[in-house]
């Protein structure tokens, strides 16, 4: 069992433009609408490769009947947190290279009684679990401890601890020592404060995040596939998508293989990562955010290397 808390979760509504043009009325050739948040992204995409696993989340207002109607046509496990705000609708618009360009909401204040409750019902959800990950942004009203906080319970009820957020929050959760973390490229470039253009510089920067407590440093760089750091060294794994149709939620589908592959690989190093860009090549090449059924094809359709070229230049440097 793999649970997953995410305290921000959203509806992602995704219109799909021919392109975008500032100032311009836009005339949409499809929509879809799909429950979100970092973690339930992920939940959903364990479910759909049989995988178990749970969501715990905050449900509140209209969104929030809809979040729980959304998540049960997809057949989710959750574990809904009522609050007295209304959970937010992020927008993201989508072209047909995959370029995605995303409007996210600030999403409800929680209370401090409600941040214990999600605590409560997260720490209760970890009993039993192989992983708890706390992944996304923190609503208004939660301190930055907050995933501090669940790394801790997790230790208690003996599972290891994944985290996938940004700024204080991913600072703070570090304090946990989390067995993974997975940052992006920019958001590994703010917590070292500094640009990164080579995969050298994103190396370095992943190693000073182990040396204040991850473990291991799963980086996700776009186009660039993704780099492991950890103790033994660095791997790198990269799988080429023809004709992307969406980079949503393609970094959730990462560290979704990514713990799925843990599961499987009994301890091997370099699977993990390997199934992990599998599943975000999968999801590039489906509208929203998506995951398809992951085959032996996609994992063949990875290149690993175990000795990757530290001065080759990101193509999306930050």
């Amino acid at each position: 069992m793999i649970t997953t808390v995410t305290p921000n979760p959203s509806i992602d509504w995704t219109l799909e433009i021919p392109s975008l043009t500032r100032g311009a009325v836009h005339r949409i050739a499809a929509e879809h609408q799909e429950p979100s948040g970092k973690g339930v992204n992920v939940t959903r995409a364990l479910t759909g490769n049989h995988v178990p696993s749970v969501a715990v989340l905050p449900v509140g207002g209209a969104q929030g009947a809809e979040m729980a109607a959304l998540l049960a046509i997809e057949q989710v496990s959750y574990r809904a947190v009522p609050v007295a705000g209304s959970i937010r609708v992020n927008i993201s618009l989508t072209e047909p290279d995959g370029t995605a360009t995303k409007i996210n909401a600030g999403g409800p204040a929680l209370s401090a009684e409600e941040t214990d409750r999600l605590l409560a019902a997260a720490t209760d959800a970890a009993a039993g679990a192989a992983w708890v990950l706390g992944s996304g942004s923190l609503p208004a009203g939660m301190a930055a401890s907050f995933y501090a906080s669940l790394g801790e319970a997790a230790r208690r009820r003996g599972a290891r601890f994944a985290l996938d957020s940004s700024g204080p929050p991913l600072l703070a959760g570090i304090g946990a020592r989390p067995d993974v973390i997975k940052p992006n490229a920019e958001e590994l470039a703010q917590a070292v404060g500094r640009p990164l253009a080579t995969f050298g510089e994103a190396v370095a920067a992943a190693r000073e995040l182990r040396q204040l407590g991850a473990a291991t440093v799963v980086v996700s760089l776009g186009s660039d596939g993704a780099l492991l750091v950890d103790q033994e060294g660095v791997l790198h794994a990269e799988a080429f998508v023809a004709s992307p149709r969406s980079t949503v939620g393609a970094g959730d589908a990462l560290l979704a293989g990514y713990l799925a592959g843990d599961l499987m690989a009994a301890g091997k190093r370099a699977a993990p990562l390997v199934e992990g860009v599998a599943w975000a090549s999968g999801a590039l090449r489906l509208d929203g955010s998506r995951v398809p059924v992951i085959t032996d094809d996609d994992r063949a359709a990875v290149v690993l290397d175990d000795a990757p070229d530290l001065g080759r230049r990101l193509r999306q440097p930050v």
